[in-house]
């Protein structure tokens, strides 16, 4: 039987997010009741421009009083798509003082407090979900720390980032170069006016934090995980890719150390090969790699950005969370008893591929494998094209740790011969 009491839901944010997620409350208010055993009934929404007209929101329910409006009492869920530190954070922890549970989509928050909230959550017997904080509509949190929480997950890899996943499939397929490949994305919505965040991989290694910390049940904070971006990717890398039968991508690589001792969280371009499946993700759609000792390996993909699909994933959140509240329990919250460390980037064991602008006469690559011996980097291919005095050198190691691989090329650079590195470039999905 249904309750006809409703639920009330207080919406924080009502920009592109925020304003679909109202949307689909008023639109299919019916099934939403139908599904939870409840009606839910939006009670308010904080902007920061009130004067702003809202198409579907009674202007009755507008305020700026976001403070007020979380600590009311008889709100039952928080919605929070505001995103940034602050105010949100202070926001959240109101919500729970005040009896509220919190669905969020910030990605941001939860990669560099997320401990402190799941505790301010659990200390007021409240949930806290936030399924649309990785990967947009792709239903990824959830599978992650309920459908796979009997397995051990190993490695989590994926593209996580739309803006950065155009770009670099539009250099891919048309030849662009990075800047123009930009240009488009930009003009096309896909890229902010400032692009920063996305294009030097803080987006995705926020996002890498919350799912390693998820997948092997540790504390993985946004400070621990190594960051680099896509800006410097040429043209030049994505024909060397090809000639390995390789693309490039901007990857969120998490995955626990094979003593099983620690984990690694890692967000840099690399070269991927085209048999892997996620080379064939295009365009702004994500995708993400998950490999665990009984299920195997399994592969999240759908549109990771925008405003329905991000309102998809947190619309399902509302309804789980409203369930909750029904049945007076709440979902699984922050599983951190592995307490794994993080190990460092030096640490880190992977295959590289390595430009090299060289002299070109004889004894150079007698020159160059004696400084890849003497560092304990092994070679598995290498390729050299000459032409007036002047050489290109492209090695592809063996799998070799991040810290060897920098004395290797400090040495190199030292070489009378070697004019320069052209690029550096991880090789990963074997």
């Amino acid at each position: 039987m249904m309750r006809t009491r409703p639920l009330k839901v207080a919406l924080l944010g009502c920009g592109v997010v925020g304003s679909e997620v109202a949307r689909i409350m008023t639109t299919h208010a019916d099934d939403l009741a139908a599904r939870i055993g409840a009606p839910v009934e939006l009670a308010g929404v904080a902007v920061r421009r009130p004067s702003r007209v809202r198409e579907g929101i009674d202007p009755a329910l507008v305020t700026t009083d976001a403070t007020a409006l979380v600590k009311r009492g008889d709100i039952d869920v928080v919605v929070e798509v505001i995103g940034g530190i602050e105010p949100a954070r202070s926001l959240i922890t109101t919500a729970f003082e005040h009896g509220a549970s919190v669905v969020s989509a910030n990605k941001a928050l939860l990669a560099q407090d997320g401990a402190a909230l799941h505790a301010a959550a659990n200390e007021a017997g409240k949930d806290l979900y936030y399924e649309a904080a990785v990967a947009g509509a792709i239903p990824l949190i959830r599978p992650l720390r309920e459908s796979l929480a009997g397995d051990k997950i190993n490695r989590v890899m994926g593209i996580v980032n739309g803006t950065t996943n155009f770009i670099l499939d539009k250099m891919d397929s048309t030849g662009a170069g990075y800047q123009e490949a930009l240009d488009e994305a930009t003009a096309l919505g896909y890229a902010e006016a400032d692009p920063t965040a996305d294009v030097e991989g803080f987006d995705a290694a926020a996002k890498a934090a919350i799912l390693a910390g998820i997948a092997f049940h540790s504390r993985v904070r946004l400070d621990d995980v190594y960051r680099e971006g896509m800006t410097e990717v040429t043209a030049a890398d994505f024909a060397s890719a090809k000639n390995m039968g390789c693309t490039i991508k901007l990857l969120a690589i998490c995955e626990r150390a094979a003593d099983g001792g620690s984990v690694t969280a890692r967000v840099h371009p690399a070269m991927i090969p085209l048999t892997h499946p996620l080379a064939s993700v295009r365009g702004a759609y994500n995708a993400v790699f998950v490999e665990s000792d009984a299920a195997g390996q399994l592969m999240f993909y759908g549109p990771g950005a925008g405003g329905a699909p991000t309102a998809s994933a947190v619309l399902g959140d509302l309804v789980a969370v409203c369930r909750n509240r029904l049945a007076g329990a709440t979902g699984p919250g922050e599983s951190a008893y592995a307490a794994l460390p993080v190990s460092p980037m030096g640490e880190v064991v992977t295959r590289y591929h390595i430009s090299l602008d060289v002299a070109d006469k004889p004894g150079v690559l007698a020159q160059v494998a004696t400084v890849f011996a003497e560092h304990g980097v092994s070679i598995d291919t290498v390729r050299q094209q000459g032409k007036d005095g002047e050489a290109s050198l492209v090695v592809v190691t063996h799998r070799a740790s991040d810290a060897s691989l920098s004395g290797t090329v400090e040495a190199l650079r030292n070489l009378d011969t070697v004019r320069g590195v052209a690029s550096i470039m991880r090789v990963e999905g074997e």
